[in-house]
């Protein structure tokens, strides 16, 4: 019988009727990894041998991958982001690449605002002072009547503008591909980077992961901020120069930061960003709820179960290839 490799190991567990659609699809589970983080090219090539079909979280899928494992069909990331995966490889190698549109923007663009307040409001640093037996307080700053600026401003970005209306915000955004309507309808004004760091008080980065978009935040932009003003990022740690941020953050240059993202996850034990006293640091759990996880499961088994049917399935990334199906 075919088998499916759940490497996003956090829907293991997850119980529901999402699981006939690769049992009527006659499909098994393979046997999981004890690993909690996203594997690597190697992991990957020795332990796929009879798998037609893996649901990826951030795992690492190259040429070696698609090479090594000529029965593997598809691989069904559960988000949307797949700057791990080489899509052309797959293309190459008649393996469908999916994704999860639309399943949790709203769950990140909750978090992405949850960020911003805990820098603005110390909330994380309260909480330590309420454990450790304290009482006194940390004075933060309002994110209500502020200037949020958002860099992309697609799915995620609409979704954060919406919720900072309500903390009554001027927003700005940049994006390459600019929304004339929706930026008039959500009330969000343009501006290049350069003007939205000098501008804005909380930066929110939602740009996707590119070639040209890695380290788009840099030293010079970062120099343009305003001593007072943090960044939060919850897209990909590719985006931000992290050492630059580290050393605008010492210098002075912006207040602080929080990130969901590292550039390697899980990231180094030493990495800067777990122990600096102005960064707060997340383990990339911005898109995932219960709420969100059921449904981005869903559509990953969907397609999953469309390919073995030997059909397109409904969230390709590259809609113009041309891929083999099952038999």
């Amino acid at each position: 019988m075919a088998k499916v490799f759940i490497g996003a190991r956090s829907i293991l567990d997850l119980p529901g009727p999402h699981w006939d659609l690769l049992h009527n699809a006659g499909l098994e589970l393979a046997p999981p990894l004890d690993i909690y983080r996203p594997l690597t090219e190697q992991e990957i090539i020795d332990n796929i041998d009879d798998v037609v079909a893996f649901v990826a979280g951030s795992d690492n899928f190259t040429e070696r991958v698609f090479a090594a494992h000529p029965q593997l069909k598809i691989v069904a990331r559960v988000g949307v982001g797949y700057d791990q995966i080489d899509v052309d490889a797959a293309t190459r190698h008649g393996v469908w690449i999916t994704i999860t549109p639309g399943a949790n923007n709203d769950t990140v663009a909750d978090y992405a605002m949850a960020m911003i307040l805990a820098v603005a409001r110390e909330v994380v640093g309260h909480a330590a002072i309420a454990r450790e037996g304290g009482f006194h307080r940390i004075q933060g700053v309002d994110v209500c009547n502020k200037t949020l600026g958002i860099l992309g401003l697609g799915r995620i970005g609409k979704s954060v503008a919406r919720r900072a209306s309500g903390f009554n915000m001027r927003v700005l955004a940049y994006d390459v591909m600019w929304d004339e309507n929706a930026a008039a309808e959500l009330g969000v004004e343009f501006a290049e980077p350069e003007a939205l760091f000098a501008e804005s008080d909380f930066i929110s980065v939602h740009l996707p992961s590119t070639p040209e978009t890695v380290k788009f935040v840099n030293a010079d932009l970062l120099a343009r901020m305003k001593p007072s003003a943090y960044i939060v990022n919850t897209a990909r740690g590719s985006l931000v120069d992290e050492e630059a941020l580290v050393a605008a953050i010492d210098a002075g240059q912006l207040a602080g930061a929080a990130s969901d993202v590292f550039s390697v996850e899980p990231p180094p034990n030493d990495h800067p960003f777990l122990t600096h006293p102005k960064i707060l640091p997340f383990p990339h759990v911005a898109g995932v709820t219960q709420e969100s996880v059921h449904a981005m499961v869903i559509m990953a088994f969907e397609c999953i179960a469309a390919v073995v049917k030997g059909e397109r399935p409904p969230y390709p990334v590259d809609e113009q290839a041309e891929y083999e199906t099952l038999p």
